[in-house]
């Protein structure tokens, strides 16, 4: 209801539509994007991948041919993939008006995307995105759309624009019906030598019972990454996760502490052959999925996945969110410490969506008392995305609150959002009725001043979301 009537005002909504995995968050998206429609207006839904974007387009489609709106509606699709006539002819329906729903990707920010009319922006995953990708889509147009921004773990940096009026917050507090919390371990092969094998050992035994199960890796292959990964660098060297000469210390050579040259980080393309020769997974069906595949063929691995015809997915972050697999019960997460709170987060939710209770193990060689240990540590005690958002705050600071960075070193000097959030919003109240009073200023000579000196150039970004 209450996004509902920001729609209905002229004045452009900025929320923040916040909600733990699997809370139902799409689904208020979509009442808001057919409100717009409705209003002969157009609404687009912004994914960072091509396998999330066809996820919810494949979603929203279903919802719309059991409303029997998909037809009056105008769903279409639009990635990196759409090419030739077919993205000439769609760009033209899109331009045209007849389109009045479009799911994308990046694929969306191209300058030869024009819309009719836009009338409301949803951002999924708003974090994947730069603040200047973020605004592209705002400029489209002579009124400036309204912009939903969806998250299940707030960074920092969207916590704090929450807090400060930049954003305001509408949260979904419940899960759904039948969601259990996924245990979670962390699993240590130089502490605990014996446990990775048992990692496996549990793998395959969800596997043979049916469900399936997802191995996430940092890379592709050598150093490829995802576009737009993420990796932290605030540990030491990792050791082999599969095993490897031991120096006489105990720990594989290579690894953390040993001395030896820093390992690669597991790629989907070597653990996927690691993997096929384990004995505890021999005669299970074992395939790849990474961004970097063509769109038929991540198609082909993830409706084979759902079916039961693959056992074991090892994948990269390219299924942290919006993948929606009830049978797979089972996660490994291999150099987890190299993940943020919100990655690992979301790979979690990807387990335990159906009746079979799920299992997250958090295979890692971080040393105690380090920030990534601390963070480990978390993932196993926290089940709540919003608790593990108040923990990534105080280890990743606020991010420039004016400014383009999205963590790190903030541009508060004399508070903490962690500590002094009360502070602060009642330092905005005061704010907001001294500006409903004068605003202009007028009677506030000093602060107007101070004001300028503040925004001296960076007006232009209290424009941005």
């Amino acid at each position: 209801q209450k996004i509902s009537s920001l729609l209905a005002q002229t004045r452009p909504m900025n929320q923040l539509l916040q909600g733990d995995v699997g809370s139902g968050k799409t689904v208020v998206a979509l009442r808001a994007m057919l409100q717009v429609v409705a209003g002969s207006g157009q609404a687009v839904l912004l994914a960072p991948t091509e396998v999330l974007a066809g996820q919810h387009h494949q979603t929203i489609a279903k919802l719309l041919e059991a409303a029997e709106l998909r037809d009056r509606i105008g769903l279409e699709l639009l990635t990196g993939s759409v090419a030739g006539k077919a993205k000439t002819e769609l760009l033209a329906k899109v331009a045209e008006g007849g389109a009045g729903l479009v799911v994308g990707t990046h694929a969306l920010l191209e300058g030869s995307v024009e819309f009719h009319d836009l009338g409301l922006v949803v951002v999924d995953e708003q974090h994947r995105f730069g603040v200047e990708q973020r605004d592209v889509l705002r400029t489209r147009g002579e009124v400036r759309p309204h912009v939903l921004v969806m998250t299940a773990t707030p960074i920092p940096r969207t916590v704090a624009m929450t807090v400060f009026g930049d954003l305001e917050a509408t949260t979904l507090e419940a899960s759904p019906p039948g969601r259990q919390p996924v245990p979670t371990t962390w699993v240590n092969p130089v502490s605990h030598p014996g446990w990775l094998k048992r990692v496996w050992e549990r793998v395959a035994e969800e596997a043979r019972s049916g469900h399936g199960a997802f191995v996430i890796c940092p890379t592709i292959e050598g150093s490829q990454t995802e576009d737009g990964a993420e990796l932290w660098e605030d540990q030491a060297p990792a050791v082999m996760a599969f095993g490897g000469p031991a120096s006489p210390g105990g720990r594989p050579n290579g690894g953390a502490g040993s001395g030896g040259a820093k390992r690669p980080l597991a790629s989907v393309k070597a653990t996927l052959e690691q993997l096929r020769n384990e004995p505890a997974l021999a005669g299970l069906r074992l395939e790849a999925l990474h961004g970097r595949m063509a769109p038929a063929e991540k198609d082909r691995v993830m409706g084979e996945f759902a079916a039961g015809q693959i056992d074991v997915l090892v994948a990269t972050t390219v299924v942290e969110v919006g993948i929606d697999v009830p049978r797979a019960t089972a996660l490994v997460v291999l150099d987890a410490d190299r993940f943020g709170l919100s990655q690992l987060h979301q790979l979690r939710g990807r387990v335990g969506r159906g009746e079979a209770q799920g299992v997250c193990l958090l295979v890692s060689t971080a040393e105690e008392g380090t920030p990534a240990a601390t963070r480990l540590a978390a993932m196993e005690r926290i089940s709540s995305g919003f608790e593990l958002a108040n923990v990534d705050l105080l280890t990743r600071r606020e991010g420039q609150v004016l400014g383009e960075s999205q963590s790190g070193a903030s541009s508060l000097r004399l508070v903490r959002l962690a500590h002094d959030a009360d502070l602060i919003l009642d330092a905005r109240d005061a704010a907001t009725a001294l500006v409903r009073q004068d605003p202009d200023l007028v009677d506030h000579g000093a602060l107007a001043r101070a004001v300028e000196r503040l925004l001296a150039g960076r007006e232009d970004y209290l424009e941005r979301g």
